[in-house]
């Protein structure tokens, strides 16, 4: 179970109060992420998280900060994406007041100061070419660069170097002053969790957070009439390759029966990819399916990872799935099976508080509502068999196609097609 508390300045208080654990998750989520940006400043959403833990007035250091919670054995991170950021540390319950103190010092009083910015610049320029160097990584950064070209959607989250080095102090305050505000934040509570300690430091820290007039992000604009492809040059051992369509954003119910499909195509070893392509052929080491549900756009996409003389081979056989399913669609024995698998793990995920905080939490953020756990269940328990094969012919069309790769040498388009 959970409680909703929203306070007069509009921010919003998720607490989901666990048994059987000895952890609590505090996690502070605000909706702004990479949609929200210029081109000039892309991957300020995801520097400013780095500069978060730089300093504050209270603990004037990044090692004043960091100790504090490394001291007591806790979990202190950061996340940045498309839609928006989090902040979380995961601590021992008898250290909740010291999670709560240094969650909302770093969130609201960072200092920004100018020389650890000038030093963050090149760590953050070495995980750009971490992620360049991972193929695995980064094809995703490809796939989606691919279906939103030049836009915030398509854009890379941790930015360029070039708009790394233009990114300056003043735009990160401007930044916060149009985004870090107390209606568009959630905290989000999970594990042990005492009330009355967490309500006094939220009135501490965030009662004269005044609401402001906040920022929108730029609608995307999805536009496709045939099959697309992006190659990226690199000197790899073997090619990575994202191939899938366009889908359902996070509102559409089709989503649930979507959900089914990924599992059943590429969601675990029993799926069809993982047995066609790994088990029977021994093509890939890793083949797998997924999807991705944001406010404003969806998608189902396979990865692999093979033989440059088996690429076309890969690439046949996946789109011989897509098609199958399409076709035909699918056995009440793979139906069940991926229902069932759905449930079990997501069942075992909120065994922990972070899983927990960020589930109640993100739902909110983004859809300003939240279901529980069994609720969630229900409505994949609802979908039908039948669901599964028109979901599949709503999004496997050749105009919704699109392929992206990393390796060597480029392919022809010709024959790609469902």
């Amino acid at each position: 179970m959970f409680k909703k508390k929203i306070f007069k300045n509009g921010l919003t208080l998720i607490t989901a109060p666990m048994k059987n654990t000895r952890s609590v998750t505090v996690l502070i989520l605000v909706g702004a992420g990479s949609k929200y940006e210029t081109k000039e400043k892309n991957g300020i959403s995801h520097f400013l998280e780095h500069m978060c833990f730089k300093g504050t007035k209270k603990r004037p250091t990044a090692l004043d900060i960091s100790k504090e919670i490394d001291s007591v054995g806790g979990i202190m991170n950061a996340f940045t994406g498309k839609d928006y950021t989090g902040y979380f540390i995961k601590i021992d319950s008898s250290h909740f007041e010291l999670a709560l103190d240094v969650a909302f010092d770093v969130f609201l009083n960072s200092t920004f100061p100018r020389e650890e910015i000038e030093k963050e610049r090149g760590v953050i320029l070495e995980e750009i070419k971490l992620y360049q160097d991972t193929p695995t990584h980064y094809i995703d950064t490809l796939w989606e660069k691919l279906l939103y070209n030049d836009q915030p959607a398509g854009w890379d989250i941790a930015g360029s170097k070039e708009t790394i080095l233009n990114i300056k102090r003043d735009d990160f305050l401007k930044y916060i002053k149009n985004f870090y505000l107390p209606q568009n934040t959630v905290i989000s509570v999970a594990g042990v969790v005492n009330e009355k300690v967490l309500l006094d430091k939220i009135k501490e820290y965030f009662g004269s957070v005044k609401r402001r007039k906040q920022k929108s992000k730029p609608k995307v604009k999805e536009s496709q009439k045939k099959p697309e492809k992006l190659f990226y040059k690199k000197d790899t051992s073997q090619v990575h390759l994202a191939l899938g369509v366009r889908a359902f954003n996070l509102f559409d119910k089709r989503k649930y029966p979507l959900q089914i499909l990924s599992v059943i195509l590429g969601g675990n070893m029993s799926s069809r990819l993982f047995q066609e392509i790994r088990e029977k052929r021994g093509l890939a080491y890793y083949v797998r399916t997924q999807i991705e549900l944001n406010p404003d756009t969806g998608y189902l996409v396979s990865y692999a990872g093979v033989d440059y003389k088996n690429l076309k081979e890969t690439i046949d056989l996946i789109i011989k799935e897509y098609k199958k399913i399409k076709e035909k669609g699918v056995t009440k024995e793979e139906f069940l099976m991926a229902k069932e698998y759905i449930k079990g793990v997501f069942r075992l995920s909120l065994e922990d508080s972070e899983n927990i905080a960020n589930f109640y939490g993100a739902q909110y953020l983004l859809e300003k509502k939240v279901l529980t756990p069994e609720e969630k269940i229900k409505e994949i328990e609802k979908v039908k068999i039948d669901d599964i094969q028109k979901v599949a012919k709503e999004i496997f069309k050749n105009e919704k196609l699109n392929l992206a790769f990393i390796g060597r040498k480029d392919l022809k388009m010709k024959n790609f097609r469902i």
